[in-house]
């Protein structure tokens, strides 16, 4: 139980992270965030509802589990980057961590 709500936590934290992420990117209007901001809100979709189907114990979750690590990694590399906003490192760690709490299924 304690890795599900380990996995549920990250999943939770790095939907909020995403969601703010994409918020700074979006006040910011410029173009070049684009990508990172789709990344984020892909990335808050799947975490929130990767954490719904763990708290559920539904037989999905293991496979949703693998696309939410896809995702997560995707946003984290495009987070990263050097000309991303200052808003996207805190959201880079939080995509790093939940990917991680993902993979131990």
């Amino acid at each position: 139980m304690k890795n599900s709500k380990n996995r549920i936590d990250a999943c939770l934290v790095c939907a909020t992270e995403c969601e703010e992420c994409a918020t700074c990117c979006i006040n910011l209007n410029d173009k070049n965030n684009l990508k990172s901001i789709a990344l984020c809100r892909d990335c808050a979709d799947i975490c929130a509802l990767c954490a719904r189907f763990e708290a559920r114990g539904s037989s999905f979750c293991d496979a949703l589990c693998k696309l939410c690590i896809e995702v997560c990694v995707a946003c984290a590399t495009e987070c990263e980057k050097p000309s991303a906003p200052d808003c996207c490192k805190k959201t880079a760690s939080a995509c790093k961590k939940c990917a991680v709490e993902c993979s131990k299924m």
